[in-house]
């Protein structure tokens, strides 16, 4: 019933926001990070969505793991991501399961601690995120935080295949030709 007005719009989740309410705060943060409606501004966008993180916001806490491990309007602080991709991935988000097996995996913002990695991207995995199925798939595959097991890494890198992720379906064509955790 009304014209497209972002103006208008962002004038409206700035009231809200400002009474606390987190989804307007996230949106904010949605906007100014994409520059939609508004100019492009990251050190906003971060503003917003430290509101509404702060408020237990999923969403928002993903984004804002991701804007402190890239450094997008703060400081890169890998702790940091590691900490607001924590209670994202606590409430069930899936990438940000993903970021956190990565980031236990690899050490960064944390000690490196391969039994967090494969519960994490264990935890992204039943969700579907073939990431985290190919990511699990190598860590079955080369025992890191679990018993080495070709056949539950075949498993995980056949279902990473089939969404297509290519380094899943390379994985799988090298362990059937070579009959690792196949019968050959």
């Amino acid at each position: 019933g009304v014209h497209q007005d972002y103006e208008e719009a962002i004038k409206w989740y700035i009231k809200a926001a400002d009474q606390g309410y987190a989804l307007a705060q996230f949106t904010l943060g949605e906007l100014y990070r994409k520059g939609e409606g508004v100019s492009q501004d990251h050190v906003t966008a971060v503003t917003w969505y430290a509101k509404a993180a702060d408020q237990g916001h999923a969403d928002a806490q993903y984004n804002l793991g991701n804007m402190h491990y890239n450094g997008d309007g703060v400081a890169r602080n890998d702790a940091l991501a590691v900490r607001w991709y924590t209670k994202a991935a606590e409430q069930g988000v899936a990438f940000a399961q993903h970021n956190l097996g990565y980031m236990y995996r690899k050490g960064k913002g944390v000690p490196v601690d391969y039994v967090a990695a494969v519960k994490w991207y264990t935890e992204a995995a039943e969700q579907g995120n073939a990431k985290a199925q190919t990511n699990l798939g190598l860590m079955y595959d080369k025992g890191k935080g679990t018993p080495e097991d070709d056949s539950t890494a075949l498993k995980w890198y056949a279902k990473a295949a089939e969404q297509g992720h290519v380094k899943a379906q390379v994985r799988l064509g090298t362990m059937y030709y070579s009959g690792e955790g196949v019968a050959q």
